[in-house]
């Protein structure tokens, strides 16, 4: 193992908490640069026997990801609110069992996050014996079509960006059976 590996075990974690002390301190003074350059590499080294493995990631899958969740995130605050002011509202709640065919725990992890992040819903358990997370939501028609819904915008992303896969139709189809 090379130094540079030695040191830079998480590069993009590195990159990310030099680039958030920068922000954090509203300042590109040159304490402030090499502070961040300092924790951005001493934090993961530290932290390293609890991080996984770094690999190769599908960065393309990973940004889109990130913009279908910050959409829906403002779309649910906007559908929430309505629901909550309403005059007439009279909210539907539901449980929603997910059927997870993700088995990487970091992506199931960031599932349950993206869930719990969006206005609305809650990710509530992960139940590895059924291997599926249940989901609680504010407003609910349908939970068959949640449950579609969330794999679709949701998992078959992190399954693209964690496990390399690129998920079929049929495959997210023969989930729900």
């Amino acid at each position: 193992m090379s130094k540079k590996q030695r040191w830079l075990t998480h590069p993009w974690l590195s990159v990310l908490l030099a680039i958030t002390w920068l922000l954090l301190q509203h300042s590109l003074s040159v304490f402030h640069l090499l502070s961040g350059v300092l924790i951005g590499l001493i934090v993961p080294r530290l932290l390293k026997d609890f991080l996984p493995d770094p690999r190769r990631l599908n960065m393309r899958a990973a940004v889109r990801l990130g913009g279908v969740v910050l959409w829906d995130i403002v779309v649910s605050n906007i559908t929430v609110a309505r629901l909550v002011l309403g005059p007439m509202s009279r909210p539907q709640p539901a449980w929603v069992p997910v059927p997870l065919t993700l088995t990487n725990p970091t992506a199931i992890a960031l599932l349950a996050t993206i869930i719990t992040t969006t206005p609305g819903t809650v990710s509530c358990t992960i139940d590895e014996e059924r291997h599926e997370i249940l989901v609680h939501a504010l407003n609910c028609d349908d939970p068959a079509q949640m449950a579609a819904d969330i794999k679709a915008r949701y998992e078959a992303p992190l399954l693209a960006i964690f496990e390399a896969v690129e998920p079929t139709a049929a495959a997210i189809q023969g989930d729900r059976a």
